[in-house]
């Protein structure tokens, strides 16, 4: 079984429930652990992640070890960076053993060809938040903010991402917006016609429960989030499901 999920936004200041949200997660890993052989993490698995040289922020034990465990075992994790947890710098990969990834993804999973990222930038039009990614992801300005000490740097990511979901009503993504106005929509179908050979789309970002044909060989996913709806995708090997996890219900 491959396993895809997105958005927990763990440590969220924003978020009354957050503790309990981890466990949730770590309890869902927990389940899938001896079914897995990849777990595919599309980005915003944290609500600010910025790893200093010596300093990795506070907080995310369970979820640290679980991942660890999974990796331990022979589990493939693979971490997406998405544009909550751009600044990492190692430790994830050498301390927990994920396989980290900055860009889009195209891989062959069960001879069935994805594509697969956190999908921040993919077709997006605004002009403010390409001005914002770019400084983001821009190595100098990196820099600078790891010249800040911890308890300012980190202050200001969480104050950031906070705001960032405080300004949304009840702090929730505006739902479906039809195939014309959702940008990763129309990113994705502009990506397909130059790309024939890709069965299968999978993005997080918009936390939407989206399934959609494209095509009589194409579908495309967006997984949701791990803040209310816990939802993930499932391949295994023939079928993709879109799933909502439900302790004591779900079976993974």
């Amino acid at each position: 079984m491959i396993y895809f999920l997105s958005d927990a936004h763990l440590g969220s200041w924003a978020m009354q429930h957050r503790r309990t949200q981890e466990r949730r997660l770590v309890r869902f890993l927990d389940s899938i652990k001896h079914k897995a052989k990849a777990v595919y993490l599309l980005g915003d698995m944290f609500d600010f992640w910025n790893e200093y040289r010596y300093v990795v922020p506070k907080g995310y034990t369970r979820f640290l070890g679980k991942i660890s465990e999974l990796t331990d075992m022979g589990v493939e994790v693979h971490y997406f960076i998405g544009n909550h947890d751009i600044w990492t710098y190692g430790y994830l990969e050498e301390e927990c053993g994920v396989i980290l990834h900055r860009e889009p993804v195209t891989v062959e999973l069960y001879d069935k060809v994805f594509y697969l990222a956190h999908g921040d930038g993919l077709g997006d039009p605004d002009p403010k938040f390409k001005v914002i990614r770019s400084i983001f992801h821009n190595r100098t300005c990196q820099r600078l903010l790891n010249l800040v000490h911890p308890r300012w740097g980190m202050w200001f990511g969480q104050t950031w991402a906070k705001h960032s979901r405080l300004k949304r009503e009840d702090g929730k993504e505006p739902p479906f917006m039809g195939e014309d106005k959702e940008y990763l929509v129309t990113y994705t179908k502009e990506y397909m016609n130059s790309h024939p050979d890709i069965d299968f789309y999978i993005y997080g970002h918009r936390h939407i429960q989206l399934d959609l044909v494209l095509s009589r060989k194409v579908r495309m996913l967006i997984l949701g989030d791990w803040i209310w709806q816990f939802t993930y995708a499932v391949f295994d090997g023939e079928h993709l499901f879109l799933e909502n996890y439900i302790e004591g219900e779900t079976e993974p």
